[in-house]
């Protein structure tokens, strides 16, 4: 069955497709599944689905290292470095690590995460030894269209200080963000861009205040898109200037109970020369599994 009207696209109709999820957990109650079917299981209901997009981008909110050298704070995750090879082989291309997780285990553990990323072929967002570097986007191409992806987490850090020269993830301010989106646009204007922010606040099912400004500023600055992701529930998805804006996600491959977290979306961006399509694709999420909702489907 083909999810998306682009898989029927004409050679006059280039476009490409960009799917994102929500939070990808590899720890706690997921640790024994993943240990005992492998993680590629965990994705095997969605695994058709990232095959009809030309990349796939994840939230991952854990580090994937060896190491167990926690930081001081209440949530300690860890997932295996070899399970990025799986992660791989389900389809997914790119790994959202600007988050308030993936320091989990220190900034080695951190530069751990990177490597098994890269090494199997996963490109990590949000990561860097300098803001500047961190700041970079990743442009992702195909027939002429280029959507470049920036990835930042917008709220502190639990014991955690930015350390100039050593392996950390995005954490700029909005004006340092916008700022920089705005440069990237002048010297890039037939690129899209697409923020994708760590922001918001837990368990709360719509933006606060401060969300909506912050995104307003992006559109502002040359935004084309943005996709958030944090607050483990699904929060509303709008459009500023005809641009859309997806909140929160939700979770994607999570263990969390209540039923208001095994609900989420994944979100469909398709860029086109006329613009950017966007659509929410209805998921639950049954023992930590997510499931697509297939009859909910509409593009909004």
């Amino acid at each position: 069955m083909c999810l998306f009207p682009a898989c029927r696209r004409t050679q006059e109709e280039a476009s490409l497709a960009i799917l994102f999820t929500g939070d990808v957990l590899l720890d706690r109650s997921i640790r024994p599944m993943a240990e005992r079917r492998g993680t590629a299981w965990l994705f095997n209901n969605v695994t058709p689905v990232f095959r009809q997009a030309d990349a796939v981008v994840i939230n991952l909110e854990c580090p994937l290292t060896t190491r167990t050298t926690p930081l001081n704070k209440r949530f300690i995750f860890r997932g295996e470095p070899e399970w990025a090879k799986d992660l791989r082989q389900v389809g997914i291309t790119h790994a959202a690590i600007a988050n308030n997780h993936t320091n989990d285990q220190g900034r080695q553990g951190l530069a751990d995460t990177y490597q098994a990323l890269h090494t199997s072929g996963i490109t990590p967002l949000g990561y860097g030894y300098s803001m500047e570097e961190q700041l970079t986007p990743t442009v992702i191409r195909k027939k002429g269209i280029k959507v470049a992806v920036f990835n930042a987490v917008l709220f502190p850090l639990e014991n955690w200080q930015y350390a100039e020269g050593q392996p950390d993830v995005c954490r700029p301010s909005i004006d340092r963000l916008t700022s920089r989106i705005r440069q990237y646009k002048a010297e890039h204007p037939s690129s899209f861009i697409v923020a994708v922010l760590h922001w918001g606040t837990e368990f709360q099912p719509h933006p606060h205040v401060q969300q909506r400004h912050y995104a307003h500023k992006l559109m502002q600055a040359g935004t084309d898109a943005i996709i958030g992701h944090h607050p483990h529930v699904v929060q509303p998805m709008e459009y500023i200037n005809s641009r859309p804006v997806f909140y929160s996600l939700g979770n994607f491959v999570f263990d969390q109970s209540h039923p208001d977290c095994r609900k989420a979306v994944m979100a469909l961006l398709r860029f086109k020369a006329s613009g950017v399509q966007a659509k929410a694709i209805p998921i639950e999420i049954r023992q930590c599994k997510p499931q697509i909702i297939r009859k909910q489907h509409e593009n909004r």
